[in-house]
């Protein structure tokens, strides 16, 4: 009983140790949201080969500091709009690092690899409000 114990007290430690991370990992100084439309979002193998892009270019980027991709939930509000396939954020430390990646290998490997698959693409950017 008492590995048992002490076992729920590490995950629950581990767990708690990994939000305060992600938390404090996500920079407002500068965000970067990405929505993406596949030509083809039914199709497993697009989806497969866009996903494993992704993980290439959010692995070996310089700049993104924060690195969240996601698929939207169905909607259940009118003013909800779920129709895209993919969203990422991103964000960086500031403007100058988000111009700087516009041009790193990475993000320009990511472009050529799966600009193929999408139909289109929406892009909101936005600067983080200065603390109190």
């Amino acid at each position: 009983m008492k590995k048992i114990i002490l076992i729920v007290v590490l995950l629950t430690a581990s767990f708690s140790c990994r939000e305060e991370k992600a938390a404090s990992d996500f920079d407002p100084a500068f965000v970067h949201s990405v929505y993406i439309w596949l030509k083809n979002p039914d199709s497993a193998e697009d989806r497969a080969a866009f996903e494993a892009s992704m993980d290439r270019f959010m692995e070996h980027s310089l700049y993104a500091k924060t690195k969240f991709l996601g698929t939207p939930p169905k909607a259940t509000r009118e003013i909800v709009d779920d129709s895209y396939t993919y969203n990422l954020i991103v964000t960086f430390a500031s403007a100058e690092d988000q111009d700087r990646y516009q041009t790193e290998k990475a993000h320009l490997d990511f472009i050529e690899e799966s600009n193929h698959l999408w139909d289109k693409i929406v892009i909101y950017d936005a600067l983080g409000l200065p603390s109190e």
